[in-house]
């Protein structure tokens, strides 16, 4: 019998990681997210700045090189509807392009097929016709632009402005100013969805993105910290009432537990489990015990809205990046080492993460840049990060393929197994795993 090195890791090491989840029944119809979703995201390249040709640059790399290893989601990161212009930043206010009911649009200056009311249809063309699927980032209710003007609410049945009780309601009858998204205060705040007029805002933005022909819907502001089950119920219900599939997705996931996710993980295709990951080794260090927790609570690939539900640990800034609420695109190489990098891939591919990719792909494949370096990255991506897993399928870390392993002996049963390249800080002590001989059987 012939084992891949994947076979062989899940064979001896890990059976209950690497299953498949069984089929309990037969499908009428494709099931949601039946396998962790991958792609490319533009937040860890652009923060907010990315234009039309820029995505589409990269949505066509994402096509050409890592389709056919199932990365098909391409995903616009947040404030595609803010104009770039001077003063405009991350939680500026009164540069947001909006429409007469308050829903945000994409700004016509970074997007400009998105002119004459057009929205994202043009773009999610494109990227269909690459065999792909478009994504975009949304954030939590309503936005302080439009409550300060007071827009009208959009009646989706009608066609017309909301009336009620002989009145028609608008923006500061449904936002709740008090529940402002706590890392973005001037930017967005919460909707009564007690109220019909507030579940009817949000349903006519959903409507909108599918009409445009939007597939995959990143919510923020509305997990972890700033948990809204109210609004994640509500725009779940939406969801599955659609006659396309929309994959449903929620950010970020400071503080997350399983407890906490179990409340929303049968509304949702993936959640975020952790803060920000950035290109620190810190960063990458602090998913390993999260990752065991849910992996225990057994929510690894659960039922889900139409399908499945995955616990994400957020994109992979590996590559050529920005800055964490930048306004510039990208300008550096991640601070992470080849090492680091593989590691970083292969954790999220053993977890069963969502791998969405956050480096701009135009730069590390042309040809100028693309040095074995980027080449053994894109490699890895192509094969979900298990190429950097073979030093763990190894019998002992005396092999000289367990490049940066050391092992001792603790006692006669115990063995410490340190990462021995060093830290990004001196004062960071190495991750280590341990092994204990197996008991023997009586």
């Amino acid at each position: 019998m012939k084992l891949s090195v994947l076979g062989f890791f899940c064979f001896f090491f890990a059976p209950s990681l690497c299953r498949v989840p069984s089929e309990t029944h037969v499908k009428t119809e494709p099931e949601h997210a039946s396998t962790p979703p991958r792609g490319w995201n533009s937040y860890d390249s652009f923060c907010w700045t990315i234009s039309e040709e820029e995505f589409l640059q990269n949505a066509e790399i994402v096509s050409n090189r890592l389709k056919p290893h199932g990365y098909e989601f391409v995903v616009v990161d947040y404030l595609w509807y803010r104009r770039k212009v001077e003063g405009a930043y991350t939680d500026s206010l009164g540069f947001d392009v909006i429409d007469e009911w308050g829903r945000p649009i994409p700004d016509p200056g970074r997007w400009p097929s998105s002119k004459g009311g057009k929205g994202f249809s043009e773009v999610a063309k494109k990227v269909h016709g690459m065999g792909l699927k478009f994504g975009i980032h949304v954030m939590r209710g309503i936005s302080l632009q439009a409550f300060n003007a007071n827009t009208p609410i959009l009646d989706t049945v009608k066609g017309s402005a909301y009336v009620d009780s002989g009145r028609q309601w608008r923006a500061k009858d449904i936002g709740v100013k008090e529940r402002a998204c706590a890392w973005m205060s001037h930017g967005f705040m919460s909707v009564n969805t007690k109220l019909e007029a507030g579940r009817a805002f949000l349903r006519s933005l959903y409507l909108q993105y599918a009409e445009w022909g939007v597939d995959f819907v990143k919510h923020d502001c509305v997990f972890g910290d700033d948990l809204d089950v109210e609004e994640i119920t509500f725009v779940s219900e939406v969801l599955r009432k659609l006659d396309r599939p929309i994959i449903y997705s929620l950010s970020p996931g400071t503080s997350v537990t399983p407890a906490m996710a179990k409340e929303v993980s049968g509304l949702v295709n993936m959640y975020r489990i952790t803060g920000d990951d950035w290109d620190t080794w810190r960063d990458v260090l602090s998913h390993f015990d999260i990752t065991r927790d849910f992996s225990t609570a057994k929510m690894i690939g659960a039922k889900g809205l139409l399908g499945r539900s995955w616990p994400d640990l957020d994109m992979l800034p590996l590559g050529w990046l920005t800055d964490p609420g930048s306004n510039e695109g990208p300008h550096r190489t991640s601070n992470l080492n080849l090492d680091e990098q593989r590691t970083q891939i292969t954790l999220w591919a053993m977890a069963k993460s969502p791998l969405m990719f956050g480096g701009d792909f135009p730069y590390i494949t042309s040809r100028r840049r693309c040095r074995s370096k980027e080449k053994v990255l894109l490699q890895d991506l192509a094969e979900g990060g298990m190429l950097g897993i073979r030093a763990l399928g190894l019998i002992t870390c005396k092999d000289p393929k367990a490049n940066g392993w050391s092992t001792k002996a603790l006692d006669q049963d115990l063995e410490q197994i340190c990462w021995k390249e060093k830290s990004e800080s001196k004062f960071e002590e190495p991750p280590c795993l341990y092994k204990r001989k197996p008991l023997m059987a009586s």
